[in-house]
């Protein structure tokens, strides 16, 4: 070995360089180095980077890398200079043994994106392995008695080199009986041969020794030896003879052990000893051989004793000898070829060239996610590959070059429907029958904020009693989010609004966390009746996306406000009311009339009247729900002059809100009665007055159908278009989302205990304040007088008052708001 290695001073590898200097070629895309074997590490055997229009930040950035389909890593990549180098020794017979092309494909993967190069690199043979002859020292039997011209064939040296490298020639030693000539054999290789120039003569000389050397073509020339030593015998006159000099027989690499492979057969015309043969391998047959095949001495018959590989050994040149029991011993050779038959007994591989890669949900087709490539080591159509997805799957392969593949994405991604998908590729092979295999690749998506947040609801209704704690909850609202990660978590908000002219977040507050809204201060509902409040929830993804909701707030009326009196006027500011009346009253005389109104709505402004303390209580009698006072009976003389009534006023709320009112009656002899002066003018025109306010309050009533019937057909239609849309109706106003903001809403409540005494109006946009207006009849059952309180806007109280205005052209009201106070006759 130290000598070997002697051959490769500085001068020897720069005669080598000279020969075999560094080559790169590219051919259909694909690019090609050629370097001498047994290079030092780190040799440069290209550019790679420049090679393949590379920049050097983009060994770093895409991270170059190279990966070797035999498994082994020769080569490696200077980041620094783009170069590719020798990583590890490189033995040209170790990796392509006698074949005459040795290439090594190399692949360069490269990521973001991820893309793949396929170069090869071609190993040229060095002369670096003498010839070696497989027996140092061969003894041939030659008798005395052998003709001039007989040959006798040697062994052959094996050189690991190939092409010039390999063995050229052979040399003899000077001698006078002997010389060598080569014989041709199969493959355009020849074999030695000694043949007989002169005759024997074992008296003169019964040993004559040889010197075989055997030379290779390299530079310089390597050579090997092995000595001959001939002994010359007497007599045996026949050598076996083959029937064939060269045997062929072809074996599936499936066959079974102990099978009967060839039998060889040789006579010899001797008779006796000298004829009786015995056959065996060549003394140079080697140990891969002898462990698969085994040869019966006396029959030739030879059986498998070993397993067949064909990706091992394709075939197997065995060398046969029949030798006699003479004396001399006379022995002939032939040769017997082994074609192995492939069978398809490999199973199909798939190979990942590169890891696979995360993909966004959003990414194009064509989207590169992993590099692969399939192998078999069977050989022709057993060592066909084909690859098949699973049907449906949103992924494809496209083919590169040499059974590599790029796993690429062919459809839409959608990871709120598949965060992952599980690849199963299948590998088939092309013998019979078809081998597959299977190799699931993980392939995960990535999230793109694509959804925006969904409320539960699109709309919320919250039902709020007047007069809560500041700082409670009203309502949480919530939404989720189909999104992953940054993407799907929610913050919340309140878009500004206006209620009353005041933004919203002066009523309101909500958590940006969980979605609860609480109220920042008590509410009133005598001046905020309903609002509206815009949540958005917005994601944290980029671009962020979001969404809205809204939510409607009642306000729930409580029995928070007492009865007011306004009138008599005197009472409703504090003072005592004093009425008049003669003593000439009959029962049922109308003394006076208490009227009195309540802030709050519905059953909590119901206002009942009644007598608490009188100083006679058989005389004065208070109306339950107008208010009128009225003489029970007739006066008498006896009665006091002066009495006193208190009448105590209650509404219908829980709990019960009251006021009270005193009213002093001074009885009178021959007091002129106003009140039978206003009949009496009544009377002059009874029917036609009377008719009038009939008219008017039918046309009043009328109106109100009207606009209760367009209501309800504005419904109706809203109904319907949202059915077609939405496959359901809403049957009731409360079941129905669409009907949340009418635009109008007109309630008329009548109080009447004969004529019209006490008419409530409420109306107005639900955005905004309602409207309350109230009105309340005078003494005189003949006149009205009307009085509007809290109207919400000048043209809403315009309104109104031209409607009652039409209808009761003849009566009186009064306006308040803000201490104003407009009577209009």
């Amino acid at each position: 070995m130290t000598k070997r290695m002697g051959y490769r001073d500085w001068r020897w590898q720069a005669l080598w360089w000279h020969h075999f200097f560094l080559l790169w070629i590219t051919i259909d895309g694909q690019t090609r180095y050629s370097i001498p074997e047994e290079l030092k590490q780190g040799s440069v055997v290209g550019n790679l980077a420049k090679d393949l229009g590379l920049g050097l930040s983009d060994i770093f950035d895409r991270k170059l890398r190279v990966a070797a389909e035999a498994g082994e890593q020769y080569f490696s990549v200077d980041a620094g200079k783009g170069e590719l180098v020798v990583n590890d020794r490189i033995d040209r017979e170790a990796l392509c043994g006698q074949s005459a092309s040795c290439v090594l494909p190399l692949q360069i993967v490269l990521e973001h994106p991820l893309s793949l190069h396929r170069i090869e690199v071609e190993i040229k043979d060095i002369n670096d392995h003498s010839p070696m002859f497989h027996t140092k020292e061969l003894s041939l039997k030659i008798a005395e008695s052998a003709a001039v011209g007989t040959r006798f064939l040697l062994e052959s040296a094996e050189d690991l080199d190939v092409g010039g490298n390999s063995v050229k020639s052979y040399t003899l030693t000077r001698n006078d009986c002997f010389t060598l000539k080569m014989k041709e054999v199969e493959d355009g290789k020849a074999v030695p041969e000694l043949v007989l120039e002169k005759p024997l003569d074992r008296e003169k000389k019964a040993v004559h020794q040889l010197l075989l050397k055997a030379l290779d073509g390299g530079n310089p020339v390597m050579s090997g030896t092995s000595q001959i030593t001939i002994t010359v015998l007497d007599n045996n006159d026949n050598f076996p003879v083959f029937d064939k000099n060269v045997y062929k027989v072809s074996l599936f690499e499936n066959t079974a052990k102990d099978t009967s492979v060839i039998k060889i057969t040789a006579t010899d015309a001797d008779e006796g000893p000298n004829g009786e043969l015995e056959y065996s391998f060549g003394t140079r047959t080697p140990d891969s051989v002898l462990s698969v095949f085994e040869i019966d001495k006396l029959t030739g018959e030879m059986h498998l004793k070993g397993d067949l590989d064909y990706e091992r050994a394709t075939s197997y040149k065995i060398e046969i000898t029949a030798k006699d029991k003479g004396v001399p011993e006379m022995e002939s050779h032939c040769r017997l070829q082994i074609d192995v038959v492939d069978v398809n007994d490999n199973i199909p591989e798939i190979v990942l060239t590169s890891e696979p890669q995360a993909v966004s949900e959003d990414a194009p087709s064509g989207t590169v996610v992993a590099l692969l490539s399939a192998r078999d080591t069977d050989s022709a159509n057993n060592s066909k590959v084909t690859l098949r997805l699973p049907r449906g799957s949103p992924f494809t392969l496209k083919p590169s070059f040499s059974n590599n593949y790029a796993l690429v994405t062919s459809g839409a991604l959608d990871r709120e429907s598949f965060s992952e998908y599980n690849i199963e590729i299948t590998a088939t092979d092309s013998g019979s029958p078809p081998l597959s295999s299977q190799k699931i690749i993980p392939v995960s998506i990535t999230d793109v904020n694509d959804n925006p947040p969904i409320f539960t609801q699109p709309s919320y209704n919250v039902y709020l009693k007047e007069n809560g704690v500041p700082g409670s909850i009203l309502y949480s609202v919530s939404a989720s989010d189909l999104d992953f990660g940054e993407n799907a978590k929610i913050s919340y908000s309140i878009l500004d609004s206006k209620v009353q002219d005041v933004s919203v977040s002066s009523y309101v507050y909500i958590n940006s966390d969980n979605g609860s809204i609480y109220s920042m201060h008590s509410f009133d509902y005598e001046k905020l009746k309903v609002f509206q409040i815009q949540v958005q929830a917005k994601d944290q993804g980029s671009p962020s996306l979001s969404s809205n909701a809204t939510v409607h707030v009642f306000i729930l009326d409580q029995n928070d406000n007492a009865p007011a009196v306004i009138y008599p006027s005197s009472a409703a500011l504090g003072s005592l009311s004093h009425q008049r009346m003669p003593r000439s009253a009959k029962a049922g005389h109308l003394v006076t009339k208490v009227t009195a109104v309540d802030a709050d709505s519905g059953h909590n402004a119901w206002i009942s009247y009644k007598v608490s303390e009188a100083t006679d209580a058989s005389l004065f009698t208070v109306s339950l729900y107008t208010g009128e006072v009225r003489t029970k009976r007739a006066v008498s003389e006896q009665d006091d002059s002066s009495q006193r009534l208190l009448i105590e006023i209650k509404d219908d709320g829980e709990p019960v809100q009251s006021a009270t009112v005193t009213v002093s009656i001074l009885l009178e002899d021959g007091l002129h009665e106003p009140i039978l002066d206003l009949r009496h003018k009544s009377m002059v025109e009874p029917s036609k007055k009377t008719g009038r306010i009939t008219l008017y309050l039918i046309l009043s009533l009328a109106s109100v159908s009207v606009l209760s019937l367009v209501t309800f057909v504005i419904l109706a239609v809203k109904c319907m278009r949202s059915s077609r849309s939405s496959g359901s109706c809403c049957m009731r106003r409360s079941d129905c989302d669409d009907y949340k903001n009418p635009n109008r809403n007109l309630q008329i409540q009548l109080n009447t205990d004969g004529p019209i005494k006490y008419v409530e109006v409420l109306g107005g946009d639900m955005l905004s304040q309602s409207q309350s207006f109230r009105s309340c009849m005078s003494p005189m059952s003949e006149y009205s007088d009307f009085t509007l309180i809290k109207p919400s806007s000048t043209t809403d109280f315009k309104e109104v008052i031209s409607v009652l205005d039409a209808s009761l052209p003849d009566s009186t009201w009064t306006f308040e708001s803000q201490q104003v106070s407009t009577k209009q006759q």
